[in-house]
């Protein structure tokens, strides 16, 4: 039996400003674009990767969510509380330097971590920390 990932989900507050970054600034694609009762899905992925996709959902997509709920979610996402993905790309430094000429909010500039990887880190507009891994070279 296998066993593959297929799909993630990040939340995000604004699905436009959302795409301007994992479309334009990190060039993944726009897959899937759904609205149903007020809320939004995008799906999005990479070129390279076809069978795994990101979908960018509503911080609580419930369209039976009470207001404080919903109120509790946005306040989460607002303080960077809800978890991101984390990309593996074969030259952080380059992906470093791509991102944050597209404007990319910088939280970590790339450097060699103990367990075994070169990484970098960003937020997104909506708050969520992304972050890109290389595997170091022996």
């Amino acid at each position: 039996m296998d066993i593959k990932l297929s799909q993630c989900f990040i939340a995000v507050d604004d699905h436009d400003k959302a795409l301007a970054f994992y479309r334009d600034a990190l060039g993944l694609e726009v897959r899937n674009d759904v609205g149903y009762e007020g809320m939004r899905w995008v799906t999005i992925g990479s070129p390279v990767q076809p069978d795994v996709e990101i979908v960018l959902e509503p911080p609580l997509a419930d369209p039976n969510a009470s207001e404080a709920d919903r109120q509790a979610m946005a306040d989460l996402l607002a303080k960077g509380l809800l978890r991101g993905v984390i990309f593996s790309t074969d030259d952080c430094d380059a992906t470093f330097e791509k991102v944050r000429a597209a404007g990319g909010d910088v939280l970590q500039e790339p450097i060699d971590q103990h367990y075994g990887v070169r990484d970098c880190a960003f937020r997104d507009p909506s708050g969520n920390m992304i972050r890109f891994a290389q595997p170091r070279r022996r």
